[in-house]
């Protein structure tokens, strides 16, 4: 486990809007992940609508996208979990969910109305790992607002 994670500071988000992306792969994963975010994202006072859904990994930064440039919103949460199998497609979807939602991050932080993007994929081992994970979704929350708020303190 990690060490070193930011402190619980109080995070004010009113006046700001999220939307959270979440999977339907590994469903009793994402549903403890999503969870926890929507409950975190409320206690920050931020205003968050019901999530968006896609199947899997791979489709969580083509839809975070198009939220993003549907406009309104201040920051996204993406959510998932890849379990490692016998083949290297875990290897394959958890290199190119991370690339795409990294290179989708950078863009949107850096456009004239900026968007936090979180990355809240689990790429775990097994499934007893995945649930010992499967709680990080308040952290995920935490990261959004604090980046969110960071983005509009830049200002123009």
């Amino acid at each position: 486990m990690s060490q070193g994670a930011p402190k619980d500071e109080k995070l004010d988000a009113k006046g700001l809007r999220f939307a959270v992306v979440a999977t339907r792969w590994n469903a009793e994963i994402v549903e403890k992940l999503l969870s926890a975010t929507l409950g975190e994202l409320k206690a920050c006072s931020g205003a968050v609508g019901d999530p968006y859904r896609c199947d899997g990994v791979f489709e969580l930064a083509p839809l975070a996208a198009r939220i993003a440039r549907k406009g309104g919103i201040d920051g996204i949460v993406a959510l998932g979990c890849v379990i490692k199998g016998e083949t290297d497609h875990y290897t394959l979807l958890a290199n190119e969910t991370t690339r795409a939602l990294g290179q989708l991050a950078l863009e949107l932080g850096t456009n004239p109305r900026p968007v936090a993007l979180t990355f809240g994929v689990l790429a775990v081992d097994d499934e007893d790992q995945a649930r010992r994970r499967s709680e990080k979704g308040r952290e995920f929350a935490r990261a959004c607002v604090s980046q969110a708020l960071a983005l509009r303190a830049v200002g123009d």
